[in-house]
């Protein structure tokens, strides 16, 4: 029997802070076989959960210590001139993904968890030193999950629509492609080789955009 207790919560807590990931978890399935996952994740403040979804299963997220928000993002179709923000961009795929929701949970204040819907994409913001317990349907790396930079590698793939690149949309796609790489977790900026080729223009003319843009 595993039992649930501070000394489990401070060793997770101990592990986590030396965890270059800033966060550590505890695998509570009978095997690697199970058709669900469960497991204690402790996470400390600065850890970069990637933007992401589980398309065929609700996840159901229980704070047993510490504080954080879980932060939902909603899907929509990027208009022409779309405008610029703190949203998380797919370019390629013609979608923007506006925060829609943020959940505090915090067990002092009687904030235990919440269950996030099948498909959502969501991140957690973590505020301080938290443990939560995550539960979902599906088998470890074959129940469909995937991060943000996953759905777009994927957009990028298959996309066929040329980028309207004006000397002032080029310097927003320029924009959008940084602020998804650091939403992946990428915190270098993308080479003017990497952008030109993701959209489709001349690394001369991305060099200049990023020169003007103090890149």
């Amino acid at each position: 029997m595993i039992q649930i207790d501070k000394q489990l919560i401070r060793d997770l807590y101990d592990k986590a802070v030396v965890n270059p990931r800033l966060r550590q978890n505890m695998d509570l399935r009978n095997s690697p076989d199970d058709g669900g996952q469960r497991m204690l994740n402790a996470l400390m403040p600065g850890t970069v959960v990637p933007i992401h979804r589980h398309p065929h299963s609700n996840e159901t997220v229980i704070c047993l210590s510490g504080k954080l928000v879980e932060v939902i993002y909603e899907e929509d179709d990027i208009a022409k001139d779309f405008p610029m923000g703190m949203d998380a961009q797919d370019v390629p795929s013609g979608k923007r993904f506006m925060e829609s929701a943020r959940y505090m949970l915090d067990p002092s204040l009687g904030n235990f968890g919440c269950v996030v819907p099948a498909g959502a994409w969501h991140t957690v913001e973590v505020i301080e030193p938290s443990v939560i317990f995550e539960a979902k349907d599906g088998k470890y790396g074959k129940d469909g999950s995937e991060t943000l930079a996953d759905y777009d590698n994927k957009a990028k793939a298959t996309s066929t629509t040329p980028f309207i690149n004006s000397l002032g949309d080029l310097k927003k796609n320029i924009e959008y492609i940084i602020g998804m790489e650091r939403q992946s977790g990428n915190i270098d900026t993308p080479t003017p080789q990497d952008i030109a080729r993701i959209l489709n223009v001349s690394v001369e003319e991305v060099e200049q955009c990023m020169k003007e843009m103090s890149l």
